[in-house]
């Protein structure tokens, strides 16, 4: 996933289920529509958290189904439901166009957002508890008052589209003073099907090491779970924060969809 924003911008128990989610490929009719994400309650968040330690990004299993990606890949068309549009190029971001929700958000967006928190929030408390830094509300309301409480007021998830020869350039999705510090990327077309190339891209860069990349190739409907700006490591002086920065690679045929659920909102 990737995300810019124009120049002028400045103690939880993580047990879980382990049993397989509702296949990607069949929904009742009208879920998409209603926002229901029944995968969200078989996720095995002790894993994730294992993995997110480990690598700074882990692959979700499917979240949405085939008609919930097409419902949001028709809405990119739709002008009336963004606040922004972004032209890669015109910045020099990459080759792509993305463009920002407006409110109010999309049901399913808005389930997403509210429902993937509280577990996110137990992760990221663990963090800034390992790097002496505040703790984060629990509950979506309450980070969502502490950015109005910055000035953070606009809301960041957003649609990303890439044609052939798209690409983004590696970055960080940081919009105010106020930036929590995980956020989700939701694949919506097929691999080798709907497009190639445009693999996920990561590098991650250690105190007085070099910096290592990471490829992810999520599947439709699949989500990444990733590092906005830092994360925790343990080091021989205790934590060290560990910096990771993201893009997308070249995208060869067809094009390439993503849902980005970022949970902080923007200046």
């Amino acid at each position: 996933m990737s995300v810019h924003e124009p120049p002028q911008l400045p103690g939880f128990d993580l047990t879980g289920p382990a049993s397989t989610p509702a296949s990607p490929t069949s929904s009742p009719e009208g879920a998409a529509a209603k926002g229901d994400v029944p995968a969200l309650e078989n996720l095995d968040w002790r894993t994730l958290a294992a993995e997110l330690d480990r690598e700074g990004v882990a692959l979700t299993p499917p979240l949405l189904t085939a008609g919930q990606c097409a419902d949001l890949r028709e809405l990119f068309d739709d002008p009336g439901a963004f606040r922004s549009t972004v032209t890669m190029a015109r910045h020099r971001f990459g080759e792509g166009l993305y463009r920002y929700f407006s409110h109010p958000l999309p049901e399913l967006v808005q389930t997403l957002r509210e429902q993937l928190y509280p577990p996110l929030a137990g992760i990221a408390n663990d963090w800034a508890r390992r790097l002496g830094q505040p703790a984060f509300a629990p509950e979506f309301d309450g980070l969502i008052a502490a950015c109005a409480a910055a000035g953070q007021h606009r809301p960041t998830p957003l649609l990303l589209r890439y044609g052939r020869g798209g690409y983004n350039c590696l970055h960080q999705d940081v919009y105010g003073d106020l930036t929590f510090p995980l956020q989700v990327a939701i694949m919506l077309d097929r691999p080798d099907e709907d497009f190639t190339g445009g693999e996920s891209v990561f590098v991650e860069q250690r105190p007085r090491a070099q910096s290592r990349p990471l490829v992810k190739r999520p599947v439709q409907g699949q989500g990444m779970i990733f590092t906005v700006s830092h994360r925790p490591v343990r080091s021989v002086r205790g934590w060290s924060r560990v910096t990771l920065r993201h893009g997308v690679s070249s995208v060869t045929s067809g094009q390439r969809h993503v849902l980005g659920v970022i949970f902080h909102d923007a200046r």
